[in-house]
């Protein structure tokens, strides 16, 4: 699993490859915070997990409410396969919408 910054136009976005799972839970929040706490407008590219689930969400959940603190929007540009049924599943949407 790959944790990188990627530059699309003048925007920096925190690009996720591979497993969003409870078995790297531990590594990626720290990564996910960094990224929320040192970006002008915070943005995850999650076109490429593999895998998604419910500490998946909760990873989102926690780096939104440190957006939010920071009076910061999380945006998504990007969702995989994997991501895109965990959120139907549970009737959450990502398209066009904060994370």
């Amino acid at each position: 699993m790959n944790i990188g910054e990627t530059c699309q136009g003048a925007a920096a976005c925190l690009a996720v490859e591979g497993e969003m799972t409870i078995y790297r839970a531990a590594e990626l929040n720290p990564a996910l915070l960094e990224a929320v706490r040192t970006m002008d407008a915070p943005a995850l590219d999650l076109s490429a997990v593999t895998e998604f689930d419910s500490a998946g969400v909760q990873l989102l959940l926690v780096a939104r409410r440190e957006a939010e603190r920071l009076g910061k929007r999380l945006a998504l540009q990007g969702a995989s396969p994997a991501v895109r049924a965990a959120f139907a599943l549970l009737g959450l949407t990502c398209e066009g919408d904060a994370a």
